[in-house]
């Protein structure tokens, strides 16, 4: 079972009130909330898992069904604390992504050759991406993950030439057709930090290109993550085409993450920021309006460990986002990108 049309249809009309705000979008075919939670903070610990199922719970009952995560997040941990609350939900309405590519402590495979590892810390091998997403799948306690990602595959442009990366990124993305069609996966991307966002590191149309080469015009290549906040508008500001545009021209779906990046933002809010987000209380609110008005991003995540975290980010839930004229009117005035 996976995230279906029906599904994600029959879970936002639960939500009669967020669902005409409108709160929802239709990404490739699923309703998806604009906010989705992650699970990337928190310790290695019982009271931490609790909490990250109690927040999942409280998240999927309020209204978000995008749910991110990862291998490596607190040691496989984070993934487990998903496996427990989706026992309490309809597995058809949850939209859940997770990554891998770091090699994780515990879930590291026998036949890993040094030769497909990058600093000791990172593989793109696709035997390697195969077995990490039978783990997951186990941790989940699912047949099919939504959303694969590559983790941060800009890791190894330090360690290879651009040919040397191309070619593993080409096999990587030969793997995960196959996962595709063997239904362990449903789709893949690439979840970035540096990648998007620093020049001359990863090309998306490239990578669209790659996997063209290897899963032909109907390949899966479908989704792609990057840290977006009023601090950080790379993705945005980008010229003569931005990444977000060019996500948009090639049916590449972006979400957005480090959306409070750790709640940093929330102190540094440029007043001409704040006062054009109307019908929001808290300034945690404000920068998930921001990020999920932002042209071209289909979800907002952000970091939520706990039901009381979820409750008030909701809010943004009942308050339409900003027309795109709304928007670019954010980067006029006395605002300016750091």
């Amino acid at each position: 079972m996976y995230a279906t049309a029906e599904g994600t249809g029959r879970y936002i009309q639960r939500f009669p009130s967020y669902r005409d705000a409108p709160f929802y979008r239709t990404v490739l075919g699923l309703e998806v909330s604009s906010l989705g939670i992650g699970t990337y903070l928190g310790a290695a610990d019982d009271a931490s898992d609790q909490a990250y199922t109690s927040a999942l719970l409280a998240a999927a009952e309020g209204g978000v069904n995008f749910f991110d995560t990862a291998i490596n997040y607190r040691g496989q941990r984070s993934e487990r604390a998903i496996g427990a609350a989706l026992k309490s939900l309809q597995r058809d309405e949850i939209v859940l992504c997770t990554k891998a590519g770091f090699l994780t402590p515990g879930a590291v495979p026998g036949f890993l050759k040094p030769g497909e590892v990058c600093g000791g810390m990172h593989s793109m091998d696709p035997a390697f991406l195969a077995d990490q997403i039978d783990r997951s799948r186990a941790n989940l306690g699912v047949d099919t993950i939504d959303v694969f990602y590559l983790h941060n595959p800009e890791t190894q442009l330090s360690f290879l030439t651009r040919e040397e990366f191309e070619e593993r990124i080409r096999r990587a993305f030969e793997g995960l057709e196959q996962q595709v069609a063997d239904r362990k996966i449903r789709w893949y991307g690439a979840a970035t930090w540096d990648g998007f966002r620093t020049r001359g590191a990863l090309c998306l149309p490239r990578l669209a290109e790659l996997a063209r080469e290897a899963g032909g015009p109907e390949h899966h290549f479908r989704f792609i993550q990057l840290p977006f906040n009023f601090g950080m508008v790379e993705a945005y500001l980008e010229r003569p085409e931005s990444v977000l545009q060019a996500a948009t021209r090639l049916g590449i779906a972006a979400v957005a993450s480090a959306t409070l990046q750790q709640r940093q933002v929330l102190d540094q809010m440029p007043a001409s920021i704040a006062d054009r987000l109307p019908g929001l209380t808290t300034n945690a609110q404000r920068a998930i309006q921001f990020t999920r008005s932002t042209p071209g991003i289909s979800v907002a995540l952000v970091g939520m460990g706990r039901p009381d975290h979820v409750r008030e980010n909701l809010g943004v839930a009942a308050v339409a986002p900003l027309t795109t004229a709304e928007y670019q009117r954010l980067y006029q005035g006395d605002y300016q990108h750091p």
